[in-house]
C-alpha cells in the first residue's frame, strides 16, 4: 500500500537533516590530540586533561603500547611488588579518563601538518586539532625465526632492564643476540643475574663503541659467540625457552646451546613512517625534538620512544609525556593571548 503524503513531511525531514548536518559542522576541533597510548601518551593525556584541555587519545593498533606485552614490570616507581604491564597501562588510562581524557580506539592513517588546524585521518574520518602530541613509540626489531614469537614472555624478551631480574632468569645461562651498544649494554646488565651470558653476533667483531667493547669482552661472565646466527628458539613444545639453535655463518655448522632466556637486541624501529615527510627525523627514523618536546612544526610535540633511541624505558617515556603536555598547554595559552 502506498504511504499517503503527509503535509509538512518533506519539510520536516529537510529540517532534521539540516540540523544534524549543522550540528556535525559545529563540532569544535580538538585542542589536543595524542597519537599513541603507551606511558608517554597516557601521561600526556593525564596532564592535559587536568589542565581542562579534554585531550583525545588515539590508541593505535596496540592500545597500551609495547608495555602491554610485558608480563611483569618491576622498575616502574610505586609498585614494590611489580605490576603487570597491561594492568599498569589500564590504570594510566583510567586515571587520565577520570580527569576528562577521551579515548578512541582508532588508527591514524595520515596526518596533514601543513596548515592549521592540523588534520588527521583516523580510520577514514577527519579529525581537526589545534595541537598534536606524537607518542607512537617504537617496535622491537625481530629475528623472524621459529619459536621467537611463540615464546615471547616465556623466555624470549627484548629488554634486559625490563625483564632481566625476573626469577626465571636468575643463575641461569642467558643469550643476548646483537653486536651494537644496545646488545653490549644488555649483556653487561644481565651479568648481575645470569650464571653465563652468551653474546651471539653475526660478525667476528662487535659494532659497539670502543669503551663498550672493552668492558663487554673483559667481563668474565660474558662469552662471545662469533660469526653465528640464531636460527630457532627452543622449545615451543615445553612452552618455555630451553635453548637456541645456532648456525655458524662461515662453516654452516649447526649446534644447540642451552639457555633459559633469549634477549634480542638488534635495534628498534620507531613508529614514525606516516610523519616522515613533514616531521624531522634522524637517519633511523626517530623524531628529532627542538626546544624541549617541540618538533619542527609549531604545535606538534613528541614524547616517548619514537624520539628516544637511548633510554627506551617506561619511566622516561612517562616523563617525556609530562613535558610534552606542559609544552602543548603553554603553546595553546600563548596562541589565545
Amino acid at each position: 500500500m502506498q504511504t499517503p503524503y503527509l503535509p509538512g513531511k518533506k519539510l520536516f525531514f529537510q529540517r532534521l537533516v539540516s540540523a544534524v548536518f549543522s550540528d556535525y559542522l559545529s563540532q569544535p576541533m580538538e585542542k589536543v590530540v595524542i597519537i599513541g597510548s603507551g606511558p608517554a601518551g597516557w601521561t600526556a593525556a593525564l596532564y592535559t586533561a587536568r589542565a581542562q584541555l579534554a585531550p583525545l587519545v588515539l590508541t593505535g593498533k596496540q592500545p597500551g603500547g609495547l608495555l602491554t606485552t610485558t608480563s611483569i614490570v618491576e622498575n616502574f616507581p610505586g609498585f614494590p611488588e611489580g605490576v603487570d604491564g597491561y594492568e599498569l597501562m589500564t590504570r594510566m588510562q583510567k586515571q587520565a579518563e577520570r580527569f576528562g581524557a577521551k579515548t578512541s580506539f582508532g588508527v591514524v592513517e595520515a596526518a596533514d601538518f601543513s596548515k592549521h588546524p592540523f588534520v588527521l585521518t583516523v580510520d577514514g574520518e577527519k579529525v581537526e586539532a589545534e595541537t598534536v602530541i606524537i607518542a607512537t613509540g617504537a617496535g622491537h626489531k625481530h629475528l623472524g625465526i621459529p619459536g621467537e614469537h611463540e615464546l615471547e614472555n616465556k623466555g624470549t624478551t627484548y629488554c634486559a632492564t625490563c625483564d632481566g631480574a625476573l626469577p626465571m632468569f636468575r643463575n641461569q645461562p642467558l643469550v643476548v643476540v646483537g653486536g651494537g651498544d644496545s646488545a653490549c649494554e644488555e649483556a653487561m646488565y644481565l651479568t648481575r643475574f645470569a650464571s653465563t651470558v652468551y653474546l651471539i653476533h653475526r660478525r667476528d667483531s662487535l659494532r659497539a663503541s670502543k669503551i663498550m667493547i672493552e668492558r663487554t669482552l673483559a667481563h668474565k661472565k660474558i662469552t662471545p659467540v662469533w660469526d653465528t646466527a640464531v636460527t630457532e628458539v627452543l622449545d615451543v613444545k615445553q612452552d618455555r625457552v630451553t635453548g637456541v639453535k645456532l648456525k655458524n655463518l662461515k662453516t654452516d655448522a649447526e649446534s644447540l646451546l642451552d639457555c633459559a632466556g633469549v634477549f634480542i637486541a638488534i635495534g628498534h624501529v620507531p613508529n614514525t613512517e606516516i610523519f616522515k615527510s613533514q616531521i624531522t627525523t634522524d637517519t633511523n627514523g626517530f623524531i628529532v625534538p627542538h626546544k624541549g618536546t617541540m618538533t619542527n612544526v609549531p604545535g606538534v610535540f613528541v614524547a616517548g620512544d619514537c624520539a628516544d633511541h637511548v633510554y627506551r624505558q617506561a619511566i622516561t617515556a612517562a616523563g617525556a609525556g609530562c613535558a610534552a603536555a606542559i609544552d602543548a598547554e603553554r603553546f595553546l595559552a600563548a596562541q589565545n593571548q
